[in-house]
């Protein structure tokens, strides 16, 4: 059973920098059933470009035949703030001045995506989560959620992502903005505004989500009599291209700006102190030739973590690794699961 579905919070939506949404829009899907016990809740938060259509993006991990599967688990995954799969985005009406926002967009940061979903989660009737997982950018939502209502999370999966962003992310995210504002469009005031830019931007992109090997063995020419028309420009372009038919150049823009925000010790006493708050069975899984967001920044996670497990993986795709390797992440995490069961259950027993 899977359900699509759109949330209108009626009251106003104050934002981290204290600027105000009006009649905000989470769109949403969940598939399975909540049993009576409400203790088979799996959300999942998703990365930059993703929607909530979790056993699209995440097949392997999640599917009727899948670690994840509706038969068993009520899963939810809902759109962030900002992007265009159906949440209140750039492209989204003004209601106060009935045009679209376009770059009059009020700035958000991670916490607002968070915030905006535990609101989801309290319509929902939803108090305890058995699973909070996210890859990327979706860790990092995950990663505040935990610290922030630290209380309704069981069991936290944060898969190749960080505690703060690092001056190299913020490096490539920057890199992206300025190719996308070289396209006049952007600044045109129309939905397809910057769609040049957008493509030049998801080259940048690629570059760090892949690896030397995994363009070594996928693009690499037959031949040896080639000057032009090379398969790896020729796969830059097709990227490109595929993104701009799903998505546009004012949410990229917003939603970089919003995952070099991420810093959990922002308005905290430090970051290590942040972390520390954390009560969830928490797994930090890390691919060991990530580029964007190499090992030493989930073995920080690990460390500061009280209990944390982390696990490394290796991956020619490097960071796309943790949409790709879905069998390894099965075994990895379907053990993590079994143990942290165990684990309650010998708790139950003795407190009994």
């Amino acid at each position: 059973m899977s359900t699509t579905a759109t949330y209108v919070y009626t009251k106003q939506f104050k934002l981290e920098n204290g600027k105000k949404l009006r009649k905000l829009e989470i769109a949403y899907q969940t598939y399975g059933k909540l049993n009576a016990k409400k203790d088979n809740v799996i959300w999942v938060c998703h990365a930059l470009t993703a929607n909530a259509d979790v056993l699209d993006w995440w097949k392997g991990l999640f599917g009727n035949n899948d670690l994840f599967n509706p038969e068993e688990h009520f899963i939810i995954c809902a759109n962030v703030l900002g992007s265009n799969y159906g949440t209140t985005n750039p492209l989204s009406v003004n209601p106060v001045t009935g045009q679209p926002y376009y770059l009059a967009f009020p700035e958000f940061t991670i916490r607002d995506m968070v915030a905006a979903h535990r609101l989801l989660a309290s319509h929902l009737g939803i108090q305890d989560i058995k699973v909070l997982i996210g890859g990327s950018l979706g860790g990092q939502q995950a990663l505040e959620w935990a610290i922030a209502d630290n209380k309704s999370i069981e069991n936290l999966i944060l898969v190749a992502t960080n505690a703060v962003h690092s001056p190299w992310g913020i490096a490539f995210n920057e890199s992206q903005r300025l190719a996308i504002g070289t396209d006049r469009t952007f600044y045109a005031q129309q939905p397809d505004g910057g769609l040049k830019g957008l493509k030049a931007a998801r080259s940048i992109a690629l570059l760090s989500y892949r690896t030397y090997e995994a363009y070594s063995a996928t693009q690499l020419e037959s031949v040896n009599d080639k000057t032009g028309s090379f398969r790896a420009a020729s796969y830059q372009n097709y990227q490109g291209e595929k993104l701009c038919k799903r998505f546009n150049a004012y949410s990229y823009w917003y939603l970089s700006k919003a995952m070099d925000s991420h810093n959990v010790g922002r308005n905290r006493k430090s970051i290590v102190d942040a972390l520390s708050l954390v009560k969830a069975n928490t797994l930090v899984i890390g691919i060991e030739n990530d580029v964007l967001f190499p090992l030493c920044e989930q073995d920080f996670l690990a460390k500061n973590i009280p209990g944390a497990a982390l696990q490394s993986i290796s991956s020619a795709y490097g960071h796309d690794g943790f949409l790709i390797e879905t069998d390894i992440l099965t075994n990895i995490i379907g053990t993590f699961l079994k143990e942290s069961a165990n684990k309650k259950i010998i708790k139950l027993h003795k407190t009994a």
